[in-house]
C-alpha cells in the first residue's frame, strides 16, 4: 500500500454572509489550519440611563 501523502491540497477561500475562511499555511509540524474571520451582524450602542421620573 502507498503511504498518505504530507502535503495538503490548496482549499479555495469561502465566503457567506457574515463568515470568511481561508486556509493558513502549514507550520514547521505539518499542521494546515483555517483562518476564519467573522462579520459582525450586531450594533453595540452607548447604554444611556433613563430619565428618573
Amino acid at each position: 500500500m502507498s503511504e498518505p501523502t504530507k502535503t495538503r491540497p490548496k482549499v479555495p477561500e469561502g465566503e457567506s454572509e457574515y463568515v470568511k475562511t481561508r486556509q493558513m499555511e502549514p507550520n514547521e509540524k505539518g499542521f494546515v489550519g483555517y483562518e476564519t474571520v467573522w462579520k459582525s451582524f450586531q450594533k453595540e450602542v452607548q447604554y444611556e440611563t433613563p430619565k428618573k421620573p
